[in-house]
């Protein structure tokens, strides 16, 4: 008896706390916070599905109490209640009442399904020679093991780990992977696409600018597609601004000379090391490098340190780009970095640290 109460109290506890911290977290990490049209769009399909459930629910639960309440043995004593199996009225209404659940369902999930899948507009942008993926913009996402590119075919700019995008529009997406099946997501803006080698998926997002400034104008997105050791460390960061704040981060990019950069001793030092040590062999210091994207095996640096996160996931500081260099493998098991320069002096590390730190678009 003393082990069953134990396991119950357990029991109780880890419900408990689950409920609990089902709440912690980001605020606009989360598909119950939508923050954009697609958004609107699923999250009123997940609030009729759910509660057409709950009204299923509820009822059967009622019949089922009114049954055990009139039918108790108290109550009839030995007498058999009258058996309806067979009835035709009853066989009618419950199977008329699931179909006429699920048409109330299936077609506002139908019509959404076409109207978030018509990429009819990226495909006039995209053929179009002069516009080329301007208007409406148009971004190349290719996930690789385990980090993100974004290219702006339209405006002939490569950027990685951070997706800058402009609010109250519809951005239209090609995806594909360069390894393995990835799967792009931003849960407080749209549902997830996965990323295949083979074949190019496409789909839409707009973000609402009110939402997007209530979020700090910053929203994560994730790999919802297990793909390595690393995939629950595979994040992103979606910077959402206005479109006149896009248009200028798209000049700087387009203007940006990274030759000019490194200004003081120390940072020469490191911009000669990542010439020497091969960095740049993966890793491109160019917005508009043009090379075919077999070549492009590292995120693009140019704008590195105007990012919220190193690899991704830890804040951007001098301590934690040093972290990174020394020790890929402790940050992000199994990535392409790893081994790489087990031999970085610390004289070295600093200069390279304050080499990337001067790769910056907005400082500029």
């Amino acid at each position: 008896m003393k082990k069953w109460l134990t396991k119950w109290r357990l029991f109780s506890l880890f419900a408990l706390l689950t409920l609990v911290l089902s709440g912690c977290g980001e605020r606009f990490i989360s598909t119950l916070t939508p923050a954009g049209e697609v958004a609107d769009e699923q999250y009123s399909l997940m609030i009729l599905s759910t509660l057409i459930m709950v009204i299923v629910v509820a009822v059967v639960s009622i019949i089922f109490i009114l049954v055990v309440l009139k039918f108790r043995r108290s109550k009839v004593g030995d007498k058999i209640p009258v058996q309806v199996e067979g009835s035709h009225k009853l066989e009618i209404i419950w199977t008329v009442i699931p179909i006429i659940l699920l048409i109330i369902l299936a077609i506002p999930t139908v019509a959404t399904t076409f109207k978030l899948a018509d990429v009819d507009p990226m495909e006039k942008a995209l053929a179009d020679a002069e516009n080329g993926g301007k208007d409406p913009l148009v971004v190349n996402v290719r996930a690789n093991l385990y980090w993100w590119e974004f290219e702006y075919p339209g405006y002939g700019v490569i950027t990685g780990q951070d997706l800058v995008l402009p609010t109250d529009e519809k951005v239209y997406f090609n995806l594909i992977a360069s390894d393995v099946k990835h799967s792009f997501w931003i849960p407080a803006v749209g549902g997830k696409m996965d990323t295949n080698t083979d074949n190019e998926n496409k789909f839409w997002l707009k973000i609402d600018s009110e939402r997007a400034e209530e979020a700090g104008n910053i929203f994560y997105g994730k790999c919802a597609e297990l793909c390595g050791p690393s995939h629950a460390l595979m994040d992103f960061k979606v910077k959402a601004v206005s479109r006149a704040e896009f248009d200028q981060w798209i000049e700087k990019m387009q203007n940006f000379d990274a030759t000019k950069v490194a200004q003081t001793a120390s940072a020469k030092q490191g911009e000669q090391l990542f010439q020497d040590k091969g960095c740049i062999g993966c890793h491109a210091v160019s917005p508009t490098d043009n090379r075919p994207k077999e070549a492009r095996t590292a995120p693009n640096l140019a704008n590195f340190a105007d990012r919220n996160r190193v690899a991704g996931i830890l804040e951007m500081n001098e301590e934690n780009i040093k972290k990174w260099l020394k020790d890929p493998e402790s940050i992000k098991p199994a990535n392409k970095m790893t081994d790489t320069y087990p031999d970085l002096t610390d004289e070295e590390l600093d200069a390279l640290t304050e080499y990337l730190q001067s790769l910056s678009v907005e400082k500029e």
